[in-house]
């Protein structure tokens, strides 16, 4: 992602018995995962890709994604060699509590990438941020 200067490696997510998509593990700042029963990037639907803005101890590799804009432009580079180019059509902030699940995770008709990470306050109690930046 040109703009935020991001350029990371890939690990597979998945569901996790809450229900809820797991975020790529904490160890690694630079490492976004990808949701590897969905959609791969670029092809028809709609792909999650998550990443942590930070850790308990720095940044992380999605720390500025609430810099991105509509129009933004930014690429996947897939490990079939290919590359899908994503243009930004939104960012929006969603309280992880009242999550648009539908929203986000939907298939559509044309290629999609939902880029997602952690915003809003941190509850110390409860170990999370209390939103999700889509």
């Amino acid at each position: 992602i040109p703009k935020i200067s991001v350029d990371a490696p890939f690990t597979d997510l998945a569901i996790g018995p809450t229900g809820r998509l797991e975020p790529p593990p904490a160890h690694d700042v630079n490492l976004v995962g990808w949701y590897a029963k969905g959609v791969s990037p670029g092809e028809p639907g709609t792909s999650i890709i998550a990443g942590h803005v930070d850790t308990a101890t720095s940044a992380a590799v999605f720390v500025n994604l609430g810099e991105l804009e509509k129009g933004d432009v930014f690429h996947v580079d897939r490990a079939d060699g290919r590359r899908a180019s994503f243009v930004v059509d939104s960012v929006e902030t969603f309280e992880k509590d009242d999550f648009p699940s539908r929203k986000v995770y939907d298939d559509t008709a044309r290629p999609e990438v939902r880029l997602i990470t952690c915003a809003g306050t941190y509850d110390r109690t409860a170990r999370d941020y209390t939103d999700n930046l889509v």
